[in-house]
């Protein structure tokens, strides 16, 4: 069975007080954690356009900047671009659109024969975290990964190099057999996509406001306008069981035309929108 890590207050103690003087000033600890949603991640790259419109500049001004971003496989791609490179966001945007083109244009989608569907997506990785990215993502970048033999799940927010950081990014981002069908080697283990035990991290310090592209009980999320009140777990996250969320889990692994996935994008920034309305 597949069960998630606990944080202990040894190893977060040290973390937790170097974020909290950071921030301190500025706004009380906040943090943004993104769920794994395969293609559906270009919610979240919406989301993240209105959040970082609010981002203070200034150590006076009030906003929403995260002090720390948590995610599982996409999640945890558009947690690093926030972390490390926020003003590469388009940059990231137009490759997320390019890369479901290039998936869509094969007979079989990802699984094509010769369809090398992890390296195109450590190409784009590569081009858009900048050469201190690990710097930069050091005890603020928390990443969700599944062992591929003990189905054991480990946050992974140390980076000794920039390399290590991709293959932590990587590998919390393969699905077996869609992807390929040997693991991601991380620190000498076998990894699989985090969203299997821990699809949406909560950090153990401070506020963390949860994002995902399906209707359920999360932050920012989709509205439900159908009746239903039932919920699927999909890991340690709700999502509510309705046609809808039904064609965005498909959207994840099969991605819709380009149309549609800016209607996606657009919704991410207006949910985003709305929540912060209400903090």
């Amino acid at each position: 069975m597949w069960t998630p890590v606990r944080f202990t207050a040894g190893k977060t103690r040290g973390i937790r007080r170097r974020v909290n003087d950071r921030y301190r000033g500025v706004m009380s600890v906040l943090n943004l954690s993104f769920a794994a949603c395969g293609f559906m991640g270009v919610y979240h790259l919406g989301a993240v356009g209105a959040f970082l419109r609010r981002c203070p500049r200034t150590g006076s001004s009030p906003g929403v900047c995260p002090a720390a971003c948590a995610g599982a496989s996409a999640g945890a791609l558009v947690a690093a671009v926030v972390i490390t490179a926020p003003e590469k966001l388009q940059e990231c945007t137009d490759f997320t659109y390019a890369f479901a083109h290039r998936v869509r244009s094969q007979p079989l989608g990802a699984i094509t024969p010769g369809f090398d569907f992890m390296r195109e997506l450590r190409d784009g990785v590569d081009h858009i975290l900048p050469c201190d990215a690990h710097l930069r993502a050091d005890g603020r970048l928390y990443v969700s990964l599944t062992h591929s033999r003990t189905g054991q799940n480990q946050i992974i927010s140390n980076y000794s190099s920039r390399e290590e950081l991709m293959q932590a990014l990587l590998a919390s981002s393969f699905v077996p057999v869609y992807a390929g069908l040997k693991p991601v080697e991380f620190r000498g283990e076998r990894w699989v996509d985090g969203g299997f035990t821990d699809s949406l991290p909560i950090l153990p310090f401070g506020r963390t406001v949860t994002v995902s592209p399906f209707s359920g009980p999360q932050n920012v999320c989709p509205v439900h306008r159908g009746r239903s009140t039932r919920h699927l777990q999909l890991a340690n996250m709700k999502v509510t069981f309705s046609v809808e969320n039904m064609k965005r889990l498909n959207s994840a692994l099969f991605p819709p035309t380009a149309a549609q996935m800016r209607i996606f994008e657009e919704e991410g920034f207006t949910d985003a929108q709305r929540y912060m309305r209400t903090m």
